[in-house]
């Protein structure tokens, strides 16, 4: 997925010609800290909300506002988009086509939603998190253990800490009763750290949930 696939079309970029008050205006009515300021199609920056109304208080011109020149391209990659609303802290991220000329903005919401379909949060299944060194990081086969039980996986990531050969395995499956692909883990001498949204876990039955543990520690 790239940056142009997730085009906002429900926020208007500023321009010179607004006044402050507008320009206040728009970022609590879009909920947002910044807007894209653009100057004949030609990206100028972003505006900050705190310094918009300091300007206004000052009697100052939408022109002289400070500007931060933060964008992506149509053609770069979520991962990229992600990595510049964290560095920025961004609300909003400017987007240029091939002609740098301004395409729209990418919101920190269209982001989220962005996510959820890409990580399949909104899909239900059972989550497993391993812990692997990693010099023995194989997602082939983890996805072998996964998939000899029948099961899928649905998305997955991995975490890595500074100054450690370790590193953490999140998996999203595509069902739920998941105690058995677990016991497999545990098996292949994987360390399972935590599972989520197992199906056997929450249920109200206490006795089900001792059998699964039992079934756990064989």
């Amino acid at each position: 997925m790239i940056a142009a696939d997730i085009l906002s079309d429900t926020i208007y970029p500023a321009k010179n010609s607004d006044t402050l008050v507008t320009l206040l205006d728009r970022m609590h009515e879009y909920h947002v800290m910044q807007l894209p300021l653009v100057k004949h199609n030609q990206l100028l920056g972003l505006v900050n909300e705190n310094d918009v109304a300091a300007f206004l208080k000052d009697k100052k011109k939408t022109a002289e506002l400070p500007h931060e020149m933060v964008f992506a391209y149509e053609t770069q990659h979520i991962y990229d988009v992600i990595r510049l609303f964290h560095i920025h802290q961004l609300d909003v991220l400017p987007v240029l086509d091939p002609k740098h000329q301004y395409a729209g903005v990418i919101t920190l919401h269209d982001l989220m939603n962005t996510l959820t379909v890409l990580t399949s949060s909104d899909e239900p299944g059972g989550i497993i998190v391993l812990e692997v060194n990693n010099r023995d990081n194989s997602l082939a086969h983890i996805a072998q253990i996964v998939e000899s039980d029948n099961a899928q996986i649905m998305s997955s990531y991995v975490r890595t800490f500074p100054d450690s050969t370790r590193m953490e395995i999140t998996i999203k499956l595509n069902r739920t009763d998941i105690a058995s692909i677990v016991a497999a883990f545990l098996r292949y001498d994987y360390t399972v750290l935590a599972t989520f949204n197992d199906a056997r876990v929450y249920d109200s039955s206490q006795e089900r949930y001792e059998q699964l543990m039992n079934y756990l520690n064989m």
